[in-house]
């Protein structure tokens, strides 16, 4: 699991101080791109080194409580369910002086090759990083 925390700046809100839905989106990606580099998965270089790149295929999202201005955040991101060529991640946010909880979502992101945009095997390395971690128990 990745746990982050962040504030909630004047650009993520919009006219009335509260987290604009699009935010929440760009929090979540920034937290499934730091969860694949601590797997050791340099997007940008994933592309070039193995002709795969990852798209978002499905989300499922919940606005559970309003976001505001200047608000502490915590983000969880944990993985939910591995195939061959997708990952089903779950996503969360937490006000952190509560706990309550804020958004609560689910990702799938597929692997794609680059020369045609048709599923492709996730890459090995990530695959050998998450079998290592005993993160692939879910595998179907």
């Amino acid at each position: 699991m990745l746990t982050q925390t962040l504030r909630v700046y004047l650009e993520d809100t919009d006219a009335g101080g509260i987290v604009y839905h699009a935010s929440w989106l760009r929090f979540f990606e920034r937290a499934r791109t730091d969860w694949l580099r601590a797997l050791g998965i340099e997007q940008s270089s994933l592309g070039p080194a193995t002709g795969i790149g990852f798209v978002v295929r499905d989300m499922q999202i919940a606005f559970l409580r309003p976001g505001r201005l200047d608000q502490t955040i915590r983000t969880e991101l944990r993985l939910a369910e591995a195939r061959r060529a997708s990952l089903l991640l779950a996503q969360n946010a937490f006000d952190t002086a509560s706990g309550g909880e804020l958004v609560r979502a689910t990702v799938r992101i597929a692997a794609l090759r680059l020369t045609d945009q048709r599923a492709a095997a996730l890459p090995r390395p990530l695959l050998a990083e998450l079998a290592t971690r005993g993160a692939l128990a879910t595998e179907t």
